[in-house]
């Protein structure tokens, strides 16, 4: 966790990010991406804009070192320059995240806030009280795919919230693991940084040029923009897709290979698991930039084994994320 403050804070942070800060909303967030003079993504993480001149920012925590170097080198590079920007990094000895998702999670946080949840859509935070615990900060997001919320809390507190939220009055919460969370966030299509996503990898191989903001594509001033510009004029050669395989086939690991129907290797798996939701083996990775199209067939190879596979499009299962009405 960071906190950003102060008059430039927003253009200090776009300086290192490709997302639209200036764009968003007093009260509102987004996912985006830091980047480096390659392109590469340095982390993926959710900037909130709590007003003008103050961010909250969530990244990984394995990324932890590398992203406040980043933020301190820019943050250094605008206050040698003159202007007002300044951060405080939380430890989680201050601050803890807990996520709380599925349908039912919001109507069970309710009982325990002040404020009407029913108003806060996806990618929107807000503060309030939980569990009588003040300075809660509460974002509409998640890591899932299905509707719920983030919310960061003081980690003295974060046990006391987490019993209040399991109580059976509240509602029908249990605790998940990582092992439910990586087959719904895959399921949902999203990526694990160090997986499906590195340093070596561009929002454009990615498939997530749609963290890349129109208005930072022309402007041309983030880490890495004239690779990425060049990339969206020039193509890749390889890009992150989906893949369901045939029934009775072992899952798909990482570093699993890829190969077509002449044997010939044209990629690799990322991430894949068994899929709850579909009861069938799915799995995502790098291919070949000529075999990305849908439905086309290819081979994976498990432990010397190749089971039959189709080039699927993401999400495999339906998001539901809570949006305003139209």
């Amino acid at each position: 966790f960071c906190v950003f403050s102060g008059k430039d804070v927003i253009s200090c942070f776009e300086s290192i990010c490709t997302a639209d800060i200036k764009g968003l909303k007093n009260g509102t967030g987004t996912l985006t991406v830091f980047t480096n003079s390659a392109g590469g993504i340095l982390d993926d993480l959710i900037v909130n804009r709590v007003a003008d001149d103050l961010l909250y920012v969530v990244s990984n925590a394995s990324r932890k070192s590398v992203d406040m170097a980043n933020i301190s080198a820019a943050v250094a590079a605008f206050k040698a320059n003159g202007k007002d920007v300044s951060v405080e990094f939380l430890s989680s000895d201050d601050q803890s995240l807990l996520a709380v998702q599925g349908p039912k999670a919001v109507a069970a946080l309710q009982k325990l806030c002040t404020k009407d949840l029913s108003r806060l859509f996806f990618m929107n935070s807000t503060t309030d009280s939980i569990a009588g615990v003040d300075g809660c900060r509460i974002t509409r997001c998640g890591y899932t795919g299905e509707d719920g919320v983030e919310i960061s809390i003081p980690s003295a507190k974060a046990s006391e919230i987490a019993g209040a939220l399991l109580e059976p009055t509240t509602g029908q919460l249990k605790l998940a693991g990582l092992g439910a969370r990586d087959s719904l966030r895959l399921e949902a299509g999203l990526c694990l940084y160090g997986n499906d996503i590195d340093e070596t990898t561009s929002p454009v191989e990615a498939n997530l040029l749609w963290l890349v903001a129109k208005a930072r594509r022309v402007e041309n001033n983030f880490p890495g923009s004239n690779v990425i510009n060049a990339q969206i004029k020039n193509g890749v050669t390889r890009r992150r897709v989906g893949f369901k395989m045939e029934s009775g086939s072992a899952p798909a690991r990482q570093h699993v290979e890829i190969y077509d129907n002449e044997q010939q290797k044209v990629g690799e798996i990322t991430s894949g698991c068994p899929s709850p939701c579909l009861q069938q083996n799915v799995a995502m990775g790098y291919i070949r930039e000529e075999y990305k199209k849908p439905g086309t067939e290819i081979m994976l190879k498990v432990r010397d084994k190749h089971y039959h596979s189709v080039v699927t499009k993401m999400p495999f299962v339906a998001t539901h994320y809570y949006q305003p009405p139209k």
